[in-house]
């Protein structure tokens, strides 16, 4: 059985907007889950909260009440998400590391895997629940617990590449690389934090662009449309 992590910004939900939820992009996003959940992949979603938050946005907030608010975007994006895709007939849960009132149940890694096993799309929001680590290590350390065989990160660029491609039209996208590559050369792929725990937990990670046709199911399925980077066992 496969199960997969797929990590969205939350600038994706916004769409052309840029801010808030576009809900054209949220169906398209919630259609192409529905059809690897239902060829029984198991689905478990991290989603940012850049649509609404970015961590230290204004300079008169102290850190971790920034962080925390950025925490509390991630979990209104990932409610308003699971209501789209409960809309088109699936079933979700949405977990967060701490109490949210009776919006979301409080994390636990053998009532996920159960969730997951019963074929429901498993939401992660909230990240670590601590101030100063960031979406990116929310999703390598919910993969990790989860076992998941792969994480899959929708992205704005179609893969890895060597420099930023917007800044530099000679860069090469990598079609393979590995984690230990990422990190020596910080490419950015996640955050330095995160790649090492990649790193010494051995995940894969398969990066791709996220306004791809059905790139999200393509991507689950295994089918490399972006960059693979791999582990060593």
């Amino acid at each position: 059985m496969r199960r997969v992590l797929l990590k969205l910004s939350g600038e994706a939900l916004a769409g052309d907007k840029h801010t808030g939820f576009d809900e054209a992009t949220v169906t398209g996003v919630a259609r192409q889950v529905k059809a690897i959940t239902d060829e029984g992949i198991q689905t478990a979603i991290v989603i940012g909260g850049g649509n609404f938050w970015r961590g230290r946005s204004s300079g008169a907030i102290e850190r971790t009440h920034a962080d925390q608010i950025g925490m509390l975007a991630t979990v209104m994006n990932c409610i308003y998400t699971s209501e789209i895709f409960r809309s088109l007939g699936m079933k979700t849960v949405v977990m967060t590391p701490f109490q949210v009132g009776a919006f979301t149940e409080l994390f636990s890694k053998d009532r996920a895997i159960e969730a997951l096993e019963a074929g429901k799309v498993v939401f992660f929001a909230g990240g670590t629940g601590h101030p100063y680590f960031s979406t990116d290590t929310g999703v390598v350390l919910r993969a990790i617990e989860m076992e998941a065989d792969e994480i899959l990160l929708a992205k704005a660029v179609d893969g890895v590449y060597d420099s930023d491609p917007r800044k530099n039209p000679e860069a090469k996208r990598f079609d393979e690389i590995s984690i230990d590559e990422v990190v020596a050369k910080d490419l950015g792929v996640v955050d330095s934090a995160a790649a090492v725990m990649a790193r010494d937990n051995r995940m894969p990670m398969l990066v791709f662009r996220l306004d791809g046709k059905d790139s999200i199911a393509l991507a689950a399925r295994g089918v490399i449309t972006g960059t693979r980077v791999t582990v060593t066992h």
